[in-house]
């Protein structure tokens, strides 16, 4: 062996060290706001297509940035995608499947805000961390997380305050410390996500001043949220988590304009509180310095197939909003929409790229500058999704989704239970041909490609 050769992961620690001094003489390198949201699904929306949602402030972002229209999360939980977003790696690679769970110190110091730290950047982080273990206060310059899910209802100078303005303040506070020092904050809201401790339909804990918004709107009811699509599916999906909350939060048609409406409200308190955040940034002459990046952890179940939450391989559940607005993109690229197909660990390789890093060699996520810049290089066709959270009503699944076929499998279930969906045909997934004949070559052919997915995301 020759010991005098660099390695090639040597080499590229040695090269990222050089990006890091270089650009820390820049004093041109753009700020980075990363705006976070919890259980937000890619239609819930305006610029997305929703007619009733109002959000006036994040379809601005889509108008003058570059929208991602099949944005995905790798798996549909918080704590597992966070470390994906975090990481930049699949769940299988990072290990983190459950709420106690933390990333190492070495595996830390690999992340997009460590790195960014690294490299001068000034780092803020405000809201729902998502990991367990010690919070990691020490590892940014501003820090204003909570472990858990956190509370809606908090309180400040002595009054009450709902948690989405409350980070709204805090992100100001950060904002209005501000320094010649190129700043990455990181917002991790925890609304849409409902309150778990509540019962009832009145999960969605909204600000009080939004109660008459969408009081006049009908919410119309997904075509897969009929009880045949339920009747379909096998006893442990039937007796699954997704069902139980179903029963609080859509069972009745009242209970269902109720929690929808619930579900955007929160939505638009954060639309608001962005625009909160904007205000500060144009009034301090940051805003055409700052790039934005605006997605979410996971999607959300709005009653399709009698089921609420998460967790299972759905697009419901599994598609997310992304959208990136980057200021130095000539005018002819703003507005524009993308198609390809991009993940949640795309996130940490696109922020360091944005900042002039190359991604660290850990990373398994793309970055996404070259598509907001209007190019075509090549691109991923299929990705991997897992779910090994142990719950004993979330059954654990894995599969390949590509631009055409989704192949999901419980990997726990006895028998086992597979579903194949022709997107093209069956976009809304309402017949599953593995167990509808005459497919047997197709299901084999997704069988094989996740075999071989599987073992190329093996835990390094």
């Amino acid at each position: 062996m020759n010991q005098g050769k660099p390695s090639r992961r040597g080499f590229l620690a040695g090269a990222a060290g050089l990006a890091w001094q270089a650009s820390a003489q820049s004093s041109k390198r753009p700020n980075i706001l990363f705006l976070l949201t919890d259980d937000q699904r890619w239609d819930a929306l305006g610029c997305m297509g929703n007619r009733i949602i109002q959000t006036p402030v994040i379809d601005r972002l889509s108008s003058e940035g570059v929208t991602f229209l099949n944005n995905f999360c790798a798996t549909a939980i918080c704590m597992t995608s966070r470390a994906s977003i975090f990481t930049g790696q699949y769940e299988r690679t990072h290990g983190i499947s459950a709420f106690a769970q933390s990333l190492s110190p070495e595996a830390f110091s690999r992340t997009y805000p460590a790195l960014l730290r690294k490299a001068g950047y000034r780092t803020g982080f405000i809201g729902k961390f998502g990991l367990g273990g010690e919070l990691p206060a020490g590892e940014f310059d501003y820090f204003k997380g909570f472990p858990g899910q956190g509370k809606y209802v908090q309180e400040k100078d002595g009054k009450p305050i709902h948690l989405t303005d409350l980070q709204g303040d805090q992100a100001l506070e950060f904002l209005d410390n501000s320094s010649p020092q190129p700043f990455c904050l990181s917002i991790s809201f925890k609304a849409p996500h409902v309150q778990d401790e509540e019962r009832d339909p009145g999960r969605f804990h909204f600000a009080p001043r939004f109660e008459s918004l969408y009081k006049d709107d009908a919410i119309p009811i997904p075509k897969t949220a009929h009880e045949r699509y339920f009747d379909a599916m096998p006893a442990f999906l039937q007796n699954s988590e997704g069902h139980n909350r179903w029963k609080m939060e859509f069972s009745t048609p009242q209970d269902y304009q109720r929690s929808v409406k619930g579900y955007y409200r929160l939505i638009t308190g954060v639309d608001v509180v962005v625009g909160r955040i904007l205000d500060s940034l144009e009034r301090q002459k940051l805003l055409d310095n700052t790039v934005i990046v605006f997605t979410s952890d996971n999607g959300f179940f709005l009653g399709e197939r009698e089921l609420s939450g998460k967790w299972l391989m759905h697009e419901e559940s599994i598609r997310t909003p992304l959208i990136i607005r980057d200021p130095r993109l000539p005018a002819s690229l703003r507005g524009k929409r993308r198609s390809e197909m991009t993940l949640n660990i795309d996130i940490a390789p696109t922020l360091l790229s944005i900042a002039g890093l190359p991604p660290s060699p850990f990373m398994q996520g793309r970055n996404l500058s070259p598509l907001t810049r209007g190019e075509s290089p090549a691109w991923r066709s299929d990705f991997y999704y897992s779910h090994l959270f142990q719950h004993q009503t979330i059954p654990k699944s894995e599969g390949v989704r590509n631009e055409r076929w989704k192949y999901i499998r419980y990997i726990e279930s006895d028998p086992l239970y597979e579903e194949l969906y022709d997107l093209r045909d069956d976009p809304q997934e309402e017949r599953n041909l593995a167990r509808a004949g005459g497919y047997e070559s197709q299901l084999n052919a997704m069988r094989e490609r996740w075999k071989s997915i599987r073992a190329d995301n093996a835990p390094r």
